[in-house]
């Protein structure tokens, strides 16, 4: 029998609104990361042009599933600048920092898009939403996976 989160257009609502959070945060972090693939300098420069790609490429086809789940839930998904930076808690970078502070604001961004996507997570879970919890939760993976990488960077060795 299917669960009543399926006619439930208002839960439906709730839970898409929290993906609208997750889908700006995301979009905001691939633009910055792109941002700084494209402006990196140092001697760090080759390892973090290449990693910043990875995870910039990574990102797109995150943001394009999160939309996807979006409308899949009868709900219009966020689609503009505007949009996304009301939805979103995490801040732009219009300059070119210096790679590790580059690395401190991804990180802290990777961060943040957790904390999001763990609260996905949790509300889809409540009303029953399997694949939008599925689908959070492989977000939650993947940016504290993201984050530890970007961590790992700023370690020195002792």
């Amino acid at each position: 029998m299917p669960s009543p989160y399926i006619n439930d257009q208002a839960a439906r609502a709730k839970t898409a609104a929290l993906l609208g959070r997750l889908l700006a945060d995301s979009y905001i972090i691939y633009v910055k990361t792109q941002g700084f693939h494209w402006n990196v300098v140092g001697p760090q420069f080759e390892p973090l042009h290449t990693l910043f790609q990875d995870q910039y490429t990574e990102l797109a086809q995150a943001i394009d599933e999160i939309a996807e789940r979006i409308r899949a839930l009868g709900v219009k998904a966020p689609g503009s600048f505007a949009e996304f930076q009301t939805l979103t808690s995490i801040g732009e970078e219009a300059d070119a920092p210096a790679a590790d502070a580059m690395i401190s604001q991804l990180l802290s961004d990777h961060t943040t898009a957790s904390r999001t996507a763990l609260q996905v997570v949790t509300e889809a879970g409540t009303q029953g939403d399997v694949a939008t919890a599925d689908l959070a939760t492989q977000r939650v993976t993947q940016h504290e996976k993201t984050a530890w990488m970007l961590s790992s960077l700023l370690q020195r060795s002792k």
